[in-house]
């Protein structure tokens, strides 16, 4: 095997990849997003496995004659990584290792190498941190052999850099140490939900699989409603966006509302992510409403469509109201088919983003309503809060107070009940 010229540069990482099938998922389907996953993690597939099994084999997770075929295989093509597209254990991966003398990488531990090369902000690479961190302490001999075959690739970047002599101590402590700070970031979002909830802005969060176009969309939505938020990054590759962006959009002065964009799901999501990335998730929680995006153009749409509803449903937000919008049909020759009611837009080209703005604002605004009130003069404090979140339509000065015809919605309706009139 060739050495490494220098400690940033690796050998190619020609990657054999196996699947088992226990009968709960399409194991074509699961294979494509694999490749698609060992890919953005900068390897070179160079053949594939799959394997039915009823159970799990407790040693190799994968049975005795699969492994010796991929053993073959990886020699056939002079692979140096293998890929097995489910979380393993520390002795299975060791096992593995032992049995086939290569490095191998389980599912959970490529997808946060993703994570780590594509986190840039702080809390982002915190968060990544943390996640590595948490895979790896019940891990660390079993990683031992991976490590030391190759230095650096998928599995390796970000905390996984460090020795693997760091003892479980010292990284229960930089766990710690972690979770004070994201701790602390938390208060600052917290503060500022407060603020919105206050407020009473609504909140609307871009949800879907990665790469679907959610933060295409966003900067589409914010280019055509000539709004003061910046344009967010964009990239055509899987996790582009693990911070959450958040920007205000105005269509008039009832009519406001934060709209989010999110990191994008893939299916079983390592539960790893999910924790670490509490925080941002919970944007989607707490979202009134979810526009999910989904990339019209690939063969597999329904299948991320449903991958994106399974996680929905396991950090907490399956029943949130939602707006399905099916994306880039602009590069789509055929008829496209949805189960369920759906919008059709082209975020790069602008076509359906009208539609889009007009559904979300019937979803956010539908109570919104006109109201004659009469609020006495000593009462100034309603008075000012009705102007500043209704629309006022005609304010008349009159001897028993003042009479104001505003668009409100409904929390203002029933707030102030007791000073709506009637007009003659």
């Amino acid at each position: 095997m060739k050495e490494m010229t220098t400690n940033h540069e690796t050998l190619e990482q020609r990657a054999i990849l196996m699947v088992v099938d226990f009968g709960l998922q399409n194991p074509a389907e699961t294979l494509e997003e694999l490749k698609n996953l060992t890919i953005a993690a900068g390897a070179r597939v160079m053949d594939t496995l799959v394997q039915k099994r009823e159970k799990v084999d407790s040693r190799y997770y994968i049975g005795k004659g699969k492994l010796e075929e991929l053993g073959e295989l990886a020699k056939f093509h002079e692979a140096n990584l293998v890929i097995i597209d489910h979380e393993l254990s520390g002795a299975q991966l060791r096992n593995l290792e032992e049995a086939l003398d290569l490095k191998v990488v389980d599912r959970t531990a490529l997808i946060l190498d993703i994570f780590a090369s594509r986190a840039h902000s702080n809390v982002a690479r915190l968060q990544v941190a943390l996640a590595q961190m948490n895979y790896s302490l019940p891990r660390l001999t079993g990683l031992g052999r991976s490590m030391s075959r190759l230095a650096g690739g998928i599995g390796t970047r970000g905390p996984g850099e460090q020795k693997l002599e760091i003892d479980r101590r010292r990284i229960k402590s930089k766990i710690d140490d972690i979770k004070a700070q994201l701790q602390e970031i938390e208060k600052e979002r917290r503060t500022q939900r407060s603020q919105r909830e206050k407020n009473r802005i609504p909140l609307v969060a871009l949800v879907g699989y990665t790469n679907a176009g959610k933060s295409t969309l966003l900067n589409a939505l914010l280019q055509t409603y000539e709004t003061t938020g910046n344009q967010v990054f964009v990239k055509d590759m899987l996790f582009a966006t693990l911070d959450t962006s958040t920007r205000r959009i105005a269509l008039d002065k009832n009519r406001v509302f934060l709209l989010s964009d999110t990191v994008g799901f893939v299916s079983n999501l390592p539960h790893q992510l999910v924790a670490a990335f509490k925080a941002t998730l919970e944007e989607v929680v707490l979202a009134d409403l979810l526009i999910h995006v989904v990339d019209g153009t690939d063969e597999r749409a329904e299948y991320q469509r449903k991958t994106t509803e399974e996680v929905l449903e396991e950090i907490g937000a399956g029943e949130k109201p939602q707006i399905l919008v099916y994306n880039k049909m602009d590069r789509r020759s055929q008829p496209l088919y949805s189960p369920l009611e759906h919008l059709e837009i082209s975020a790069t080209e602008g076509y359906g983003i009208g539609d889009l703005m007009e559904k979300i604002s019937e979803e956010l605004f539908a109570d919104l309503k006109p109201v004659t009130f009469l609020i006495p003069y000593e009462a100034g404090q309603i008075l000012n809060e009705l102007m500043t979140h209704g629309e006022s339509a005609r304010v008349d000065y009159l001897e028993t107070g003042t009479k104001i015809t505003l668009v409100v919605d409904r929390v203002l309706r029933n707030r102030y009940g007791a000073y709506r009139i009637e007009e003659d």
